[in-house]
């Protein structure tokens, strides 16, 4: 976050107090200000982070724009995603409240305490050596008034850290949490470039993780080995499952294999589907293999009830 955060919000205030006056005529019971209490807002506290939701308190913001909310762990600096009437389905009625909006002087801090975090990280590393525990740091985040400390780690089972959280208490005297994450958590924070050559879903867009089975990628005819359909994390790519819905789609419109079809070049079975070409190959009865487009293949038993309706 940056200076330019700050003109943001500046910005987008700017341009919504002139709507707000020009729709204020038409809310004669409740004023603005009496409304805006109501809201909830939706953050993120760091990039494709989960969202947590807040009572608006008052605070005219926007989304896009920048504030400072009291978390459980303490203030912290956020960006607001949205704004609604009330939280969505599914999610708790918030009970903490927005405290203002981001200053500058608020983004400053943030990037000191970045900075106090990174030599966190190091001096925790050292502890963990010492202290003979096997369990891999990912990150350490600050609270806006550091006075707590968050550390962040991956490690393949239960890891008692009750000495460690001990002594690091002692040495930056303040809140110690230790929290361990999976290992998809850790490519999220970390970010990256995929397969694909492109970032990190995870890291770009990604709020949550939802399960991705095996299964995914059978329907999309990919090859089953590891190595072709998993991330950098080592687990399969989540885009097995968004784009899932595409193919299961696509899929639908083509008849199925072993299917027997009318094509332009005679009548055979499907031996293959191509989904994303929307194609089909064919295997002819005198033994040739074509490739038609989908439109161009009708299933026998479609095809012999479309004479029967003519008829």
């Amino acid at each position: 976050m940056a200076d330019r955060d700050l003109q943001d919000n500046r910005d987008q205030d700017g341009q919504t107090e002139a709507g707000q006056t020009a729709r204020g005529a038409d809310m004669p019971t409740r004023s603005r200000a009496e409304q805006r209490r109501d809201e909830v807002v939706a953050l993120c506290f760091w990039r494709t982070g989960p969202i947590y939701w807040f009572k608006s308190g008052g605070v005219k913001i926007r989304p896009g724009q920048f504030v400072v909310a009291q978390t459980e762990r303490g203030p912290d600096v956020g960006q607001v995603v949205y704004v609604k009437d009330k939280a969505e389905p599914g999610h708790p009625a918030p009970t903490k409240s927005l405290l203002r909006k981001a200053e500058s002087s608020d983004f400053r801090r943030k990037r000191w305490l970045q900075e106090q975090a990174r030599e966190a990280i190091a001096v925790c590393r050292q502890k963990i050596a010492e202290h003979g525990l096997v369990m891999k740091l990912v990150r350490a985040d600050y609270t806006l008034d550091q006075r707590q400390l968050i550390f962040f780690f991956t490690a393949e089972g239960r890891v008692d850290f009750r000495e460690l959280v001990r002594d690091l208490a002692q040495t930056f005297h303040c809140h110690i949490e230790l929290r361990q994450i999976g290992v998809r958590d850790e490519a999220k924070m970390h970010g990256g470039l995929g397969p694909c050559g492109q970032p990190l879903c995870c890291a770009r867009f990604l709020r949550e993780f939802k399960p991705v089975s095996i299964r995914l990628a059978k329907d999309q005819d990919l090859p089953l080995n590891p190595e072709k359909i998993s991330g950098v994390c080592n687990r399969l790519m989540c885009c097995l499952r968004y784009e899932h819905g595409v193919y299961a789609t696509a899929r639908a419109r083509l008849a199925d294999v072993g299917e027997q079809v009318q094509t332009p070049h005679g009548e055979g079975q499907v031996v293959e589907q191509r989904v994303l070409k929307q194609e089909l190959t064919v295997k002819l009865a005198d033994q040739r293999i074509v490739v038609v487009s989908a439109a161009d293949a009708h299933t026998v038993a479609r095809q012999e009830r479309r004479i029967d309706q003519d008829s």
